[in-house]
């Protein structure tokens, strides 16, 4: 912790350096909440970029006390959040949200049925809402306990673990109802495959 406050007294000060062992120590868990976020490699490309000019904006402004890394997450977040508000204006931003992500594409090498299996995993992901899928990743992705991610998200603790339940909950019943699904779908690809 001592360690953290001495970068942040550095980042207050303008530092550059201190900036790059932050984007060192980060990049990659803000990168990848980012991903899972949007959904979209190009949007998390341009989000994750948005997050860290940000992020080298309003260092100056940290307060002694604050949790860097609690900190970039909300950075991140209100990116994220600010992207949303305005995509919902632009027509052509919300016709590619029914796309998949790219990011999720399945390797070659897999069999059909894994390809499957994680398509439906991650759309039931997907159609979380984003309050749900914030939470998640925050929580189970990022390891965060329940005050860390309420600061993030500005809400209690408990608020917190209350929506994290429910996220739950949604999310096993969009993997069931994918998984109700599949055995139409395969029969579908059957039929096609012997025609």
């Amino acid at each position: 912790m001592e360690g953290e406050r001495h970068l942040i007294e550095r980042l207050r000060a303008g530092d550059p350096r201190a900036l790059a062992e932050v984007y060192d120590l980060h990049q990659a868990r803000i990168w990848a909440f980012l991903l899972r976020l949007s959904g979209r490699r190009h949007l998390a490309e341009d989000l994750f970029q948005e997050t860290w000019l940000a992020v080298a904006r309003d260092a100056s402004g940290l307060r002694e006390d604050t949790d860097l890394r609690a900190w970039l997450f909300t950075v991140a977040r209100n990116r994220h959040r600010t992207h949303r508000r305005w995509a919902l204006l632009d027509f052509t931003r919300l016709l590619e949200f029914g796309r998949a992500p790219e990011a999720h594409a399945p390797p070659p090498d897999q069999e059909a049925e894994a390809r499957w299996e994680a398509a439906r995993a991650e759309a039931a992901f997907q159609a979380l809402s984003p309050a749900h899928k914030e939470v998640l990743l925050l929580v189970t992705g990022e390891g965060l306990d329940a005050a860390r991610a309420g600061e993030i998200l500005g809400l209690t603790p408990e608020a917190v673990r209350q929506r994290l339940r429910r996220a739950r909950v949604e999310l096993a019943e969009a993997v069931e109802k994918a998984e109700a699904r599949a055995p139409a779908r395969a029969a579908a690809r059957e039929k096609g495959d012997a025609r």
